[in-house]
């Protein structure tokens, strides 16, 4: 039996990337992090999310979606 994971916005990018490894192609997407040309991927979803200027609004929508994707894993 497996343990879902909830995904929060103080959670670490290098722990979600290990949780949910399809959440790489989904933040990319949103445009977070550009993850296979070499940028760092250190810090929270919250702080990544901020530095591109994301709302909380939107920050909460990519929870609520990358914790979707974790219930379909």
């Amino acid at each position: 039996m497996s343990t879902r994971i909830k995904i929060s916005k103080d959670m670490e990018i290098e722990d979600l990337i290990n949780s949910l490894p399809d959440s790489v192609v989904y933040l990319m997407e949103q445009g977070i992090r550009c993850l296979r040309c070499g940028e760092p991927i250190w810090g929270t979803l919250e702080s990544a999310a901020k530095e591109k200027g994301f709302s909380d609004d939107e920050i909460q929508k990519f929870m609520d979606d990358l914790n979707k994707m974790a219930a379909r894993q």
